[in-house]
């Protein structure tokens, strides 16, 4: 294998049939040592995240095969600690999709004085940055990323429709064990002309609550596989 990508989270290799191979990590993005989905940093390290963080996008993705979402997933090692996909070209040099359902988090801190902390969000509200950890991951609009060459107005419909979609999805499944889904975080790619969800679907790449307050990622990896 060849290694063509080192993340905060995931290493990315080259297969030979093809497809690409992501490596779990222990590390997950926060600040000062709080894990916080919102940071665009390695904050901390929790042991056996990772395979939990891969366990967890196992069970979301055959969820949204069963819906009929295609996605890059292809098959899981959990002892390798690795998953097999389809290979996803990343938008620009990386593009993050954030669908918030209810106000909080880096939202407050740049809309705070319109909005309080803990304000639903009806029907989803989605937001777009580049990966770009230098300028803290700009934030940019349909318009801004058709200008810019990075994908067309149809391919960001689709990409936004399908967020919301999943979104629903995570959080109806949540619901269903008593928790309350306030953002997730997704990154999308294109495999020949279809735009599909890559990546993962896991703890750390969502702030989930239980009666008011904030799930860690390792509990609230156990409230989903072990239900």
């Amino acid at each position: 294998m060849k290694k063509i990508y080192e993340g905060k989270t995931k290493d990315v290799f080259s297969l030979d049939n093809g497809n690409v191979l992501l490596k779990f990590k222990d590390d997950c993005t926060g600040k000062d040592g709080v894990f916080d989905p919102g940071e665009n940093t390695v904050g901390l390290k929790i042991e056996g995240i990772g395979k939990a963080n891969l366990r967890t996008s196992i069970y979301y993705f055959e969820l949204l095969k069963k819906a009929g979402i295609k996605t890059h997933y292809v098959s899981a090692d959990i002892d390798e600690v690795t998953m097999e996909v389809l290979p996803g070209k990343v938008f620009g040099h990386g593009l993050e999709v954030i669908c918030r359902l209810v106000a909080t988090g880096s939202f407050i801190r740049r809309y705070g004085e319109y909005i309080k902390d803990g304000t639903p969000l009806p029907g989803g509200y989605v937001e777009c940055t580049f990966k770009n950890d230098e300028k803290g991951d700009p934030l940019v609009t349909a318009e801004g990323l058709e200008a810019l060459g990075v994908m067309s107005r149809e391919m960001f419909d689709s990409m936004k429709e399908q967020t919301l979609k999943i979104t629903k999805i995570v959080a109806d499944d949540l619901k269903s064990i008593g928790l309350d889904l306030w953002d997730i975080k997704f990154e999308f790619g294109y495999n020949g002309d279809d735009v599909i969800l890559i990546d993962e679907i896991a703890s750390g790449n969502m702030r989930v609550y239980k009666d008011g307050a904030i799930v860690p990622p390792v509990e609230l990896t156990k409230y989903i596989l072990n239900r």
